[in-house]
C-alpha cells in the first residue's frame, strides 16, 4: 500500500499538522465518541477526531436530511479554528455492514452469510459501492465494514457476520468489499474498516467475546488471510478485536497489533479499538488505557467513557508512561488517514454532492439487494420436484418469518439486535408481499399452527419459519456452561457474559412451534416447502422430514421478493452453502475432525437444472418449462 509512507507530500503535511497541535488536541484526535454522549459544543472543546452512531442509535428523526444535519453541525464546530484548537475535520463512523441499516428506509441487503452463499465477487463489490452510495447520502464518510472473520463454530452469534467457514472466500469478500466501499477515494467513497483484528472467528466453542487457542501459524493461514487482501486493496481503517488469542486480549496484544499489522503487514493506516474494547483489559481503567495505547491503538471508540479516557491517557503523557512517540504516531495515522481519503478538500456535509441524495433507497438499490438475494438461496432438498411453485396454485403462506420484514433482516438493523414486524422496514416487501405480488390465488395463514390450512382449498403450503433477529453475544447457541467456565479459565482480563440465544442448533428445541405448525399442515395431507430463515445452518432433520422441500433462505434483508421469484420458477437456485450443514450438536466446529459426515456438506445445492437432468416425475414436464423461460430471460 503506497498511499502512506512514500507520498511526500501527505507526510510533510501531517508533519505540519502535528506540529501545530497541543497536547490536548493531540490526545482529542484519538478520541471517538457516540453521537447521544456529545455535543457539537463537546466536538469543539475536546478536540473529538471522530463521532459514531451506534447500532440503533440515530437522529429524532431517522432521515437521511436529519443525518445530514447532524454529522454537518459535528463537522462545523471541529473546523471552527481558534486558541488552541487547529481545524481538523471530524469523521463520522456507522454499522453499515449489510446497507445502511441504521436509518429508515435504507436498501438492507443480505447478511454477509447470505453473500457467501451466493459466492460472487462482482455484486459484493457492486453492493459495497451501493452501501457507499447510501451512507454519503446520510452526510457520513465512514463505515466499520467488511466483516473479515472465518466464523469456524456456527455456534457463534456472529456467524452470519461472516461469509463462510473456508478462508478462500473471505479472501476475495475482503477485496471486493474493500474495492467497493473505498474506491478511488473520490466523492463515491468512504473509508471502509476491515474488522476484527484478529480470530474471532476461530474461537473455542463460538462463544463471542471469547479466546482462540490456535497456533501461530494457524492463525496467519486462517484468520490474517483476509486481511492481506485488504491491506492490498487498500483499506484505510482496521478495527480490534474483543476476543482474545492464546488468552491475551486482542485490544491489548502488542505483538498482533504492532509488530505483526503494523511491522511485518506494513499497516500504515489507523487502527481503531472496538466499543468501549479497552475497558476490559483490566479491572483498573488507568492501566487499561496504557496498555491498549501502547500496544498500538491509534483511535479509541469510547461512547461512555471518553471523558475518561481523555484524562487518563492525559495523565499517562505528563508521568511518561505512555510517549509523546507513541502519541505522535497515532495521530499522525489518524491524520493521515483524513488526508489521504481527501476530508480535508470535501465541502461539510451538507454540501457534499450525495448528501440528501434522492437514490437512497431507490429501485435501482433495491433490484440489486434483490438480485443478491436470488443468488444467495440454497435448495437443500425438493421431492417430487414441487418447486418451482405453480403460481396459479392454491398456495397457504404461514409461518413467524411469513410477513415480518424485519425478521428477514435480523441484527445490526434499524436497532442493534434487529426489529420485529414490518413497519419499522419501510419500502420493504416481506416473502408473503413477495408471493403475493406473484401467486393470485395465494392466501396467509391466520392461525400460527396452521388451523386454517384445508387440503380442500389448499394446494400446497409455504411455510417460512426460522430464528428470530439477534446480534453478537446475544446471537450465541451455549452448548453447556463449562464451555465458559473453560474459556473463562483461560484469558486475561474481564469477560462479557451475556444470556445466550439458546442451548442448541436443534430448531424444533429453539423454536418448537415451527414444527408444530410444518407437521399440522402436512398431517393433513398438504404438501409443505420450507423456506429458513436464519444467521446460521440449525440442526432440522425433523422439519426437514415433514417437508417436500427446504430452502435456506439466510437473513435476506428487505426484499423478500427476491426469495418469491426464485419458489415460483422465475430464476434458478444458484446459492451453494458456505457452511457445512450439521446433524447434531456435535457437528457445530467439528468441520476439519476425522470422520466428520454433515447432513449437508459446504458447497451443497441444489438447482432445478441438475434436478431435470435426473428428474422422472410428472413434474418434469414443468421444470422443462421452467428451464426454457430462464433460458429466455438470460
Amino acid at each position: 500500500m503506497t498511499l502512506f509512507g512514500s507520498d511526500a507530500q501527505l507526510r510533510d503535511r501531517v508533519n505540519g499538522l502535528l506540529a501545530s497541535m497541543s497536547l490536548e488536541q493531540k490526545i482529542g484526535q484519538m478520541v471517538m465518541a457516540e453521537r447521544s454522549t456529545c455535543s457539537p459544543e463537546d466536538v469543539r472543546n475536546f478536540h473529538l477526531g471522530a463521532v459514531l452512531c451506534g447500532s440503533g442509535s440515530h437522529p429524532e428523526e431517522n432521515t437521511p436530511a436529519a443525518w445530514v444535519k447532524m454529522n454537518d453541525a459535528y463537522w462545523a464546530a471541529a473546523m471552527a479554528a481558534g486558541p488552541g484548537h487547529v481545524a481538523i475535520p471530524t469523521l463520522f463512523g456507522v454499522d453499515a455492514i449489510h446497507g445502511h441499516c441504521n436509518v429508515s428506509g435504507a436498501t438492507v441487503f443480505p447478511h454477509n452469510i447470505g453473500l457467501g452463499a451466493a459466492a460472487d465477487a462482482g455484486l459484493v463489490r457492486r453492493i459495497a459501492q451501493i452501501t457507499a452510495r447510501e451512507v454519503l447520502a446520510s452526510g457520513i464518510e465512514w463505515t466499520f465494514a467488511p466483516n473479515l472473520a472465518v466464523a469456524r463454530n456456527i455456534c457463534w452469534g456472529r456467524s452470519y457476520e461472516s461469509v463462510g467457514e473456508q478462508v478462500r472466500p473471505v479472501v476475495d469478500f475482503a477485496r471486493a468489499a474493500v474495492e467497493g466501499l473505498q474506491g478511488d477515494l473520490g466523492e463515491n467513497a468512504v473509508l471502509a474498516c476491515a474488522k476484527h483484528w484478529v480470530g474471532d472467528g476461530g474461537n473455542a466453542h463460538g462463544i463471542d467475546h471469547g479466546n482462540n487457542p490456535a497456533e501461530l501459524e494457524a492463525l496467519r493461514e486462517i484468520d490474517m488471510a483476509p486481511y492481506l487482501a485488504a491491506l492490498e486493496a487498500g483499506v484505510l481503517t482496521i478495527m480490534a478485536s474483543f476476543n482474545s488469542w492464546k488468552g491475551e486480549k486482542c485490544h491489548g496484544h502488542k505483538f498482533l497489533l504492532t509488530d505483526i499489522l503494523k511491522g511485518e503487514l506494513q499497516f500504515k493506516g489507523m487502527l481503531i479499538s472496538d466499543w468501549e474494547g479497552t475497558t476490559y483489559l483490566s479491572d483498573d481503567y488507568h492501566s487499561a488505557v496504557g496498555q491498549a495505547v501502547n500496544a498500538g491503538i491509534d483511535m479509541f471508540m469510547v461512547p461512555e467513557s471518553w471523558h475518561r479516557f481523555i484524562e487518563s491517557l492525559h495523565q499517562h503523557a505528563l508521568n511518561g508512561s505512555v510517549s509523546m512517540t507513541r502519541i505522535n504516531n497515532a495521530v499522525r495515522r489518524i491524520l493521515a488517514v483524513k488526508i489521504a481519503y481527501g476530508l480535508f478538500e470535501r465541502p461539510r456535509p451538507a454540501a457534499r454532492p450525495w448528501s440528501n441524495h434522492p437514490s437512497f433507497g431507490c429501485a435501482e438499490h433495491r433490484n440489486l439487494a434483490r438480485e443478491a438475494v436470488r443468488k444467495s438461496l440454497v435448495l437443500l432438498q425438493n421431492r417430487n420436484s414441487v418447486l418451482p411453485l405453480d403460481k396459479t396454485a392454491r398456495l397457504l403462506v404461514a409461518g413467524k418469518n411469513a410477513h415480518n420484514r424485519g425478521h428477514l433482516c435480523g441484527g445490526f438493523s434499524i436497532e442493534w439486535q434487529g426489529v420485529s414486524g414490518n413497519e419499522q422496514i419501510p419500502g420493504a416487501t416481506s416473502i408473503w408481499e413477495g408471493v403475493q405480488a406473484l401467486a393470485a390465488n395465494a392466501s396467509l395463514s391466520e392461525d400460527p399452527l396452521g388451523g386454517d390450512a384445508d387440503p380442500q382449498q389448499h394446494d400446497v403450503a409455504l411455510v417460512v419459519v426460522g430464528e428470530y433477529p439477534y446480534a453478537e453475544g446475544l446471537g450465541d447457541v451455549r452448548l453447556n456452561e463449562q464451555m465458559m467456565v473453560e474459556t473463562g479459565s483461560q484469558m486475561s482480563g474481564a469477560m462479557i457474559v451475556r444470556e445466550p440465544y439458546g442451548r442448541t442448533l436443534e430448531l424444533c428445541q429453539l423454536h418448537p412451534e415451527d414444527l408444530q405448525l410444518i407437521s399440522n399442515i402436512a398431517a393433513k395431507g398438504i404438501p409443505v416447502v420450507t423456506v429458513l430463515v436464519s444467521g446460521r445452518p440449525l440442526v432440522v432433520n425433523r422439519e426437514l422430514e415433514k417437508s417436500v422441500a427446504f430452502v435456506a433462505a439466510w437473513l435476506p434483508g428487505s426484499e423478500g421478493l427476491g426469495v418469491a421469484e426464485v419458489l415460483f420458477g422465475d430464476y434458478d437456485f444458484q446459492g451453494r452453502l458456505p457452511f457445512s450443514w450439521p446433524r447434531t450438536d456435535a457437528d457445530a466446529g467439528a468441520q476439519d475432525q476425522p470422520g466428520f459426515t454433515p447432513l449437508f456438506p459446504y458447497g451443497y445445492g441444489l438447482s432445478y437444472q441438475g434436478m431435470l437432468e435426473e428428474n422422472t416425475s410428472a413434474n418434469g414436464s414443468r421444470l422443462r418449462k421452467t428451464l426454457r423461460r430462464l433460458a429466455l430471460r438470460r
